[in-house]
């Protein structure tokens, strides 16, 4: 089934008088929402206690929980102890994912750093078929461990680049964030069909089974030269990218993907107005 939810706690959840995620659950179950994601962004800590409070209450609920793993991952990193600390923080965050009671991992594959872009591709594909060894020598399985598009023209996780990680090994599905799309193109997301061609591109090269229940992350984004700056709200008309063709081409295709919505500040209303744009959601 199709699932749309925010990043993180919003300005209305905090506004609503509710102070813990856990509380996150019923404030979203009364909006319709059926998603969440939870930041481990700047490293991978919560306690037993809480992770549990959490899982019982969006349980409770039916509302699906993610996790994203630390934002610095980079599996094209030269120095092997590097990329064993990459892999270790996928291991730390697929333990608490599943204390949390999700399945779905989000990582940031790679930068180019003094590589070239090749090279840094070639190196990220090596070490994530590393990772997918580690994950099953530690018996992590059941999950679906999400490469997130990238909005840097220094990162590495264009579309195709994270369709081909996902070749790799059967745990690993793409996250394609359309607003570091968008920035990564400077603007490219306009049309239905630009959705189209991407939707197709993925569905092509790694059926439908497995495209269909893709991770998404949606937001509107500031974006300059560089790509990526900044992430905005759905109040924003200069930057884009726009919600109502992609849920078109989703109900039209028939996809049930996860939608994480990490507008700044209002991605629960965001979320909310996305919902409101499909048909059957």
């Amino acid at each position: 089934m199709l699932r749309i939810g925010p990043s993180g706690n919003s300005e209305s959840f905090y506004a609503s008088g509710r102070k813990h995620t856990y509380q996150e659950a019923e404030y979203l179950a009364q909006l319709g929402l059926t998603a969440f994601e939870y930041s481990f962004g700047r490293g991978v800590s919560i306690s037993d206690e809480t992770a549990g409070k959490i899982n019982a209450e969006f349980k409770k609920r039916d509302i699906a929980i993610s996790v994203h793993a630390p934002y610095y991952t980079n599996f094209a990193n030269p120095d092997p102890e590097m990329i064993s600390k990459s892999i270790g923080y996928i291991l730390q965050s697929a333990e608490a994912c599943g204390k949390l009671g999700g399945e779905r991992i989000v990582f940031h594959p790679a930068a180019c750093g003094k590589a070239t872009r090749d090279e840094a591709v070639s190196a990220t594909k090596r070490n994530l078929a590393l990772l997918a060894k580690a994950c099953a020598e530690n018996n992590v399985t059941g999950y679906k461990l999400c490469a997130e598009t990238m909005g840097k023209l220094n990162q590495i996780g264009t579309v195709e680049e994270v369709v081909d990680f996902c070749l790799i090994d059967d745990i690993f599905y793409p996250c394609f964030d359309f607003g570091h799309i968008n920035s990564y193109m400077r603007g490219g997301l306009k049309t239905k069909d630009d959705y189209r061609r991407i939707l197709d591109y993925t569905i092509d090269k790694l059926g439908f089974e497995k495209a269909s229940v893709m991770h998404v992350h949606f937001s509107k984004i500031q974006y300059g030269d560089k790509g990526e700056i900044r992430h905005l709200t759905f109040a924003d008309d200069k930057y884009g990218p726009d919600y109502v063709p992609l849920a078109e081409l989703f109900d039209e295709y028939g996809m049930s993907p996860y939608v994480i919505c990490e507008s700044n500040g209002t991605m629960s209303d965001d979320a909310l107005a996305m919902k409101n744009m499909h048909k059957n959601a």
